[in-house]
């Protein structure tokens, strides 16, 4: 983990640089998979799979009876622990959305309002391999079930047998699922994109993913493809005072580095000797870690930021854009409404981030690689259009439509205002004797 002092702001863009993620090789082989499976369909995601996963299937959906069996294989014990998890998704997501349909009067006789669609079919990605991440379907499936999605498909790698991870099908189960695919890697994405023989093109995509996951969802969303947002490696940015036990500092920041070898960690604050203490026990915490070859991969582009203050480690954070922020200080409360770009907020010491990641209610699919400026993480509202209305009464158009005359001719649309025009003349013509 690279230690800097910040004293400087004219080095802050270079220490806060995230790692190189553009590789050709990747963008190469993605490209061609997607290429192949639009333009043959089941036999390209067939023998992608056979390669990639190891496995060929004959059918990509998953039985009813195979699922159901599957599901059943879950303990009692994770049970509880999902259902305790998407309660509290649900509670809050459900609190967050407010569909109400308001009529506004903007000019006499001139009503308009707007009212909330479900997105008719969307696709969530859930991935598989050494860490299947079934917390991300109650992250997705949820919010897609309270929008009302008619049809809620789930894609996923397959295990050699072709199974697929009983968490991952019980966490669909409960959080409304319909359909369940054994697809995994770009080839999902293309299958979701573009459709296939037996797997249905889905209106939007949803999900995290690794390199070839993010790359195929970069390209399909360039031809118009609806993804939810733009996503990459995890990160996790810490504010630390004096106050902060340097042992939580360091688990802190090994769980988000243990998500992959491209995972960014960053810890900023003013005290050297809380980063020195942080230092030894990471690497203590390190050698407990079964996935600790990965971890060390992430750290070896981590950073500890010496600041002059709190109010500069703050600037920092917000300039990063992280994904996750932690502020681990006396007063995060105050601390908290100097926040004005990051994904999700993590409050005080009992606060870690991977209460977030499952069970405290919040969405754990959020922008990463400084999207945080512009965009926020999943929620209800990612799963609906708002559609927008209008109604004029003739006394309306009357009032309102001179005005949409003169300014369609000062833009020298003559048609626009010919279609203002003809309904008032005729208007005039009928009340003629």
């Amino acid at each position: 983990m690279k230690v800097y002092r910040t004293s400087d702001p004219m080095n802050w863009q270079d220490i806060l640089k995230r790692p190189v993620q553009k590789q050709p090789e990747i963008a190469r082989q993605v490209a061609d998979i997607l290429e192949a499976v639009r333009r043959r369909g089941d036999a390209a995601v067939r023998e992608f799979t056979a390669r990639y996963d190891g496995v060929t299937l004959e059918s990509f959906e998953l039985p009813e009876e195979e699922w159901q069996s599957q599901a059943e294989a879950v303990s009692e014990a994770l049970r509880r622990a999902i259902s305790r998890a998407a309660m509290n998704i649900r509670y809050f997501h459900q609190a967050q959305w407010q569909p109400e349909v308001l009529e506004v009067e903007t000019s006499p006789g001139i009503v308009c309002w707007r009212r909330p669609v479900p997105i008719q079919r969307v696709g969530i990605y859930i991935p598989g391999g050494s860490a299947p991440l079934f917390s991300t379907v109650l992250m997705l499936a949820i919010p897609a079930q309270l929008a009302g999605c008619p049809q809620v498909l789930l894609f996923t790698p397959p295990a050699k047998g072709g199974q697929v991870h009983p968490a991952i099908l019980y966490a669909a189960r409960l959080a409304g699922v319909h359909r369940v695919f054994r697809i995994g890697g770009a080839q999902a994405i293309a299958a979701m994109a573009f459709g296939t023989e037996t797997v249905p093109a889905v209106d939007k995509i949803f999900g995290p993913g690794n390199a070839f996951v993010t790359e195929a969802k970069s390209r399909v969303a360039a031809e118009g493809v609806a993804i939810d947002l733009p996503a990459g490696p995890s990160e996790v940015f810490i504010i630390a005072d004096e106050s902060a036990d340097p042992a939580l500092v360091a688990a802190d920041l090994l769980s988000q580095a243990e998500h992959g070898a491209d995972s960014q960690v960053i810890l900023a604050t003013p005290h050297a000797d809380l980063v020195t203490q942080t230092l030894a026990r990471l690497e203590a915490q390190l050698k407990q870690l079964p996935r600790e070859s990965i971890a060390r991969q992430a750290l070896q582009h981590a950073r500890a930021l010496i600041t002059r203050n709190l109010d500069e480690a703050m600037e920092l954070a917000n300039a990063y854009a992280p994904e996750h922020l932690i502020l681990m200080v006396r007063q995060p409360g105050e601390w908290a409404r100097k926040v004005v770009h990051a994904g999700s907020v993590f409050l005080g010491a009992h606060t870690p981030e991977v209460l977030g990641d499952y069970a405290s209610g919040t969405n754990h699919v959020l922008p990463t690689g400084g999207a945080a400026r512009a965009y926020s993480g999943v929620s209800v509202e990612s799963f609906v259009r708002w559609i927008t209305f209008q109604q004029a009464s003739e006394a309306g158009l009357r009032s309102l439509g001179p005005d949409v005359e003169i300014l369609a001719h000062a833009e020298q649309l003559d048609a626009h205002a010919r279609a203002i025009s003809l309904r008032l003349n005729t208007r005039k013509a009928e009340k003629t004797p």
